[in-house]
C-alpha cells in the first residue's frame, strides 16, 4: 500500500531536515507500506527550495512541487493532494508541530476500518499566546453556531485519509479555500487523535494576526450566509427603531403637545450616525461575498507550478 505525505513550506529551511529525519523513522517502522513524500515549496524566501532538491536527489521517495509565488498554504495542500498517487494521504506541517510520531497509529486505525479519516486535534494550547488562545475559540464557537457543519475546536490540517476522501476534496475546486471547513463538508467517518499542543522545532511561525483574521473571514464567508442575515435583521431592528422613535414624537407633539425649546441635533447626529454605521456594515458584509464571487467567476489557477520533481536533472 501506498502512503503519501504532503508536507506544504514557506521558509521553513531549518525545520525541514529535522521533519525528514522523523518521517523517515516513519517509513523504516512500516516496512509493509511503500511511502512517497510530498514537499510543496509556497514561495518560500530562504533555501527551503534547495533543501528540497537536494532530499530528491537523495531519496527516490521525495517528490515536489515549487511554486511561482507564494498562493498560501491551502494552495499548497490542494497541489500536494492533486500529486498524491497514495491509497493513504496524510498532510502534516514541516514545523513538527504535527507529530508525525501518530501517523502509525493513523494507518492502524484506517487499516482496520475505523474511520475514513483520522485527523489530528490539539486539546491544549499551551505555549501558545493567551490572547491568540481566546480568539481561536471565539472563532470556533462563532463559525460553529453559525454554519450547517461542525468544524472541531484545536482541529489542525494533520490527518491521514483515504483515496476516495482525497478524490472528494479535490472535488471541491473553489479558489477561495477554507480547508477545515472543506474536511468537515465532504463528510465521510472521522475519527480524533488528541495530542498536547507541540512546539515549533525552529523558526517561526507565519501567522501574524492580521493572517489569522483573513483566514477567519475566509472560513466564515465560505462556509455560511449568516452574515448576510445578520446584516438584514440589523437593517430590520434599525428600521423599527426609527419607526418606534417617529410614533413617540408624534404622540408627544400632536397628542400631549409637548415641545422642546432647544432642537435635538445630538440626539439627530448619533440616529443618523448609528444607521449610517449599520448601512455600511451590510454593504461590508455583502463586499465580502461579492468580491468572493468576482474571485471565483475569473475562474484563475488555485496555484501556478514553477519546477517540481520530473525537471531535476538524473544523476
Amino acid at each position: 500500500m501506498l502512503i503519501s505525505l504532503i508536507v506544504p513550506c514557506y521558509n521553513e529551511e531549518e525545520s525541514l531536515p529535522i521533519l525528514y529525519k522523523a518521517i523517515c523513522d516513519v517509513r523504516d517502522n512500516q516496512s509493509k507500506n511503500e511511502f512517497e513524500f510530498i514537499f510543496v515549496n509556497d514561495g518560500s524566501k530562504d533555501k527551503t527550495a534547495d533543501v528540497i532538491r537536494d532530499l530528491a536527489r537523495k531519496d527516490s521517495c521525495v517528490k515536489y512541487v515549487i511554486f511561482s509565488r507564494n498562493f498560501g498554504k491551502e494552495a499548497a495542500m490542494y497541489a500536494g493532494l492533486e500529486k498524491a498517487k497514495g491509497d493513504y494521504v496524510a498532510i502534516l506541517d514541516a514545523d513538527m508541530q504535527d507529530p508525525p510520531s501518530l501517523i502509525p497509529e493513523m494507518i492502524e486505525k484506517l487499516d482496520n476500518d475505523e474511520a475514513d479519516i483520522v485527523a489530528a486535534r490539539r486539546v491544549t494550547r499551551e505555549g501558545e499566546p493567551k490572547i491568540r488562545s481566546f480568539f481561536a475559540r471565539t472563532f470556533y464557537k462563532l463559525i460553529n453556531k453559525m454554519c450547517e457543519v461542525e468544524i472541531a475546536d484545536g482541529a489542525r490540517d494533520f490527518r491521514l485519509m483515504k483515496r476516495k476522501v482525497v478524490d472528494a476534496i479535490l472535488s471541491v475546486s473553489e479558489r477561495q479555500r477554507f480547508s477545515k471547513g472543506i474536511f468537515a463538508w465532504v463528510g465521510f467517518r472521522t475519527l480524533w487523535l488528541e495530542h498536547q499542543n507541540v512546539e515549533r522545532v525552529a523558526g517561526e511561525t507565519k501567522w501574524s494576526f492580521w493572517k489569522l483574521f483573513k483566514y477567519a473571514i475566509d472560513g466564515i464567508v465560505s462556509f455560511t450566509t449568516a452574515p448576510l442575515r445578520l446584516a438584514t435583521l440589523c437593517g430590520f431592528a434599525s428600521a423599527f427603531t426609527a419607526f418606534v422613535y417617529m410614533v413617540y414624537y408624534f404622540i408627544r407633539a400632536i397628542i400631549l403637545q409637548i415641545y422642546n425649546d432647544v432642537p435635538g441635533y445630538p440626539s439627530l447626529l448619533c440616529i443618523l450616525l448609528f444607521i449610517g454605521g449599520l448601512i455600511l456594515m451590510a454593504l461590508g458584509v455583502l463586499g465580502e461575498y461579492i468580491g468572493r464571487t468576482f474571485i471565483e467567476v475569473k475562474n484563475r489557477p488555485i496555484y501556478i507550478k514553477a519546477e517540481d520533481d520530473q525537471d531535476l536533472p538524473n544523476t
